[in-house]
């Protein structure tokens, strides 16, 4: 008998999931194996648990929200702006900051096979997001004269892959060894009646559990030792997909300094009150980030006595932590998110479905939920036309052509200062 056979049979008979076996005879050895292992691996209760916890949504009542204080860039004084980008420039001169980039999503929604960090902008040459990235923080390793150390959290399907395209081009010429990679985790995905899916007859169909993930994923690959083995004190947080990403601030990270918060976060002006895009609050007089559903219609549009917005500061992934807030965060489990997506499996006659319709839950955590441990959080509103041109998909609002556009405006006001 194949080891671990009666171990995950009774595993699927406890949890009634005992389908997952249903092709077990037709698997050669190696495949049994690798499924009664994933079985074995996978926490069934807690899987479960999130599926029925999934059939009521989040409410939260009104009078539990209250606006968080913000900064907004543009209107500090000279005098203000040079105080905290020299706070902050000092603590990056002691090399005490680093950078983590999250970049284990796929390139599908661009019509593009392989990691998103690898695809390529039409600049001549040709330039990846990884690239793009990796030019920023070379400029700030001059401007300093430091290496910041920088991570980047992959997934198990682009891990691989993204290790040899950084083989492949000499890591950009960074120093080898101030780059580090280590993989997210996953979760088993499932069905509208609670079973998980095959996505072939040996494996259970798995997927990334979300970008909040990244504090356990840096605690389980060492990767949090490692910083505290430089005596890094703080490390920004940013995706791969956006070419105007400032992952090293020295404004944002003075003011953090300053107002003695241990996290900080980039925001962008909701310009639309009724728009999908989560806004930056208190919730439970914690800071938050939440849906704008929750917000009644008058707190959509209601504003302080200097005449500005009190819930129109939106998410942009890019967050500032301090390595212990990292610590705190590492030991704590952060609340799940449902999303129902629609993903191919094996069906009742062993053959691969595509179906029309999203037919599966998947459950991510995010790194916001993390905000809420926290009694403060320092936040910086910038224009997004200077820091904000993610590429998202081929032909929508934020696509390839237009990130293009805005960066090779960048690099022309850049070159003007100079």
């Amino acid at each position: 008998m194949v080891k671990n056979f009666q171990k995950a049979k009774d595993v699927l008979e406890k949890y009634n999931q005992e389908h997952l076996l249903n092709f077990y005879d037709e698997l050669n050895n190696n495949e049994k194996d690798l499924l009664t292992n994933q079985i074995c691996n996978i926490d069934f209760k807690q899987i479960l648990d999130l599926y029925e916890a999934s059939k009521t949504d989040e409410v939260i009542p009104h009078n539990l929200i209250e606006p968080l204080n913000y900064v907004v860039k543009n209107q500090l004084n000279k005098d203000e702006f040079s105080y905290y980008e020299e706070l902050g420039s000092l603590s990056i001169k002691n090399n005490e900051y680093a950078v983590v980039t999250l970049a284990g999503g796929q390139g599908t929604r661009l019509g593009y096979k392989g990691p998103k960090g690898t695809f390529e902008l039409d600049f001549t040459p040709k330039k990846s997001l990884f690239e793009i990235l990796c030019d920023s923080l070379k400029e700030e390793n001059k401007k300093y004269n430091i290496t910041i150390p920088w991570y980047i959290m992959t997934s198990i399907y682009n891990d691989e892959q993204t290790k040899n395209f950084f083989e492949e081009k000499k890591y950009f010429n960074y120093p080898k060894e101030y780059i580090k990679f280590f993989k997210q985790g996953e979760l088993p995905l499932i069905d509208i009646s609670g079973n998980l899916i095959l996505e072939e007859l040996y494996k259970i169909k798995e997927a990334s559990n979300g970008n909040g993930d990244v504090f356990n994923s840096m605690k389980k690959n060492n990767i949090l030792d490692d910083m505290k083995s430089k005596n890094i004190k703080w490390v920004f947080f940013g995706g791969i997909d956006n070419v105007l990403l400032n992952a090293v601030d020295p404004l944002l990270l003075g003011m953090t300094i300053k107002n003695n918060n241990l996290i900080a976060s980039k925001t962008l002006f909701k310009k639309d009150p009724d728009g999908k895009d989560w806004i930056f609050a208190r919730k439970n007089g914690k800071p938050s980030i939440i849906n704008s559903c929750h917000l009644t219609n008058t707190m959509k549009i209601a504003k302080n006595k200097s005449d500005n917005y009190l819930y129109r500061e939106s998410n942009m992934l890019a967050h500032l932590f301090n390595i212990s807030a990292i610590e705190k965060i590492c030991n704590i489990t952060l609340p799940y998110h449902r999303a129902f997506k629609k993903n191919d499996f094996v069906n009742e006659e062993g053959m691969k479905q595509v179906p029309e319709n999203p037919n599966t839950f998947k459950f991510e955590t995010f790194i916001f939920d993390a905000f809420s441990f926290f009694d403060d959080i320092t936040l910086l509103r910038v224009e997004d036309f200077d820091e904000f041109a993610p590429i998202k998909d081929f032909n929508g609002i934020h696509n390839p052509e237009l990130a293009k556009e805005l960066y090779e405006r960048k690099i022309r006001l850049k070159s003007k200062k100079l």
